[in-house]
């Protein structure tokens, strides 16, 4: 990628490249915020999830896993959600750009279309991997939150 890179870079880049690329870098960028504000609210809610299993016995969230053991169960199970919503975060953060220029012509525009093809096919993979994530993320944020719930109408009853 380098190589073909200081190809294209070799000359001026035209103006309707360097659009494309400052469009590319754009949707970048905002996916890199969204995949990071992903992944802290991941771990909050992950550390929040961890309460019922780690607090003292007499907590307001405790558990008591052999006398609760599905509540034990559902907390595990969002936090397990949680979890594979982080991976994901950190997935689509550790995507690189798929390359190759084989089969090009010595071909400036053909370089500037692929190298410009692999940036944007790795936004596009990143973008889909946060959408899981996201949607895990309300999975797994919602059982975590009905099992606190459980484990609180449970203590008051």
């Amino acid at each position: 990628m380098l190589r073909v890179f200081q190809l294209v870079r070799g000359q001026a880049p035209d103006a309707a490249f360097l659009a494309d690329l400052q469009f590319a870098q754009q949707k970048d960028l905002d996916l890199s915020i969204r995949i990071g504000a992903l992944l802290a609210f991941d771990a909050l809610l992950i550390t929040a999830g961890i309460n019922p299993l780690t607090a003292s016995p007499g907590a307001p969230l405790s558990l008591d896993a052999p006398g609760q053991p599905w509540e034990s169960i559902m907390v595990a199970i969002g936090m397990i959600l949680l979890a594979a919503s982080s991976f994901l975060c950190v997935r689509a953060i550790m995507i690189g750009e798929e390359f190759s220029d084989e089969g090009l012509p010595e071909d400036r525009d053909a370089h500037e279309r692929r190298l410009l093809a692999a940036y944007i096919a790795s936004i596009d993979a990143q973008t889909r991997l946060i959408h899981v994530a996201a949607r895990i993320t309300v999975i797994g944020g919602l059982v975590t939150g009905l099992a606190c719930l459980w484990i609180l109408v449970a203590k008051i009853a």
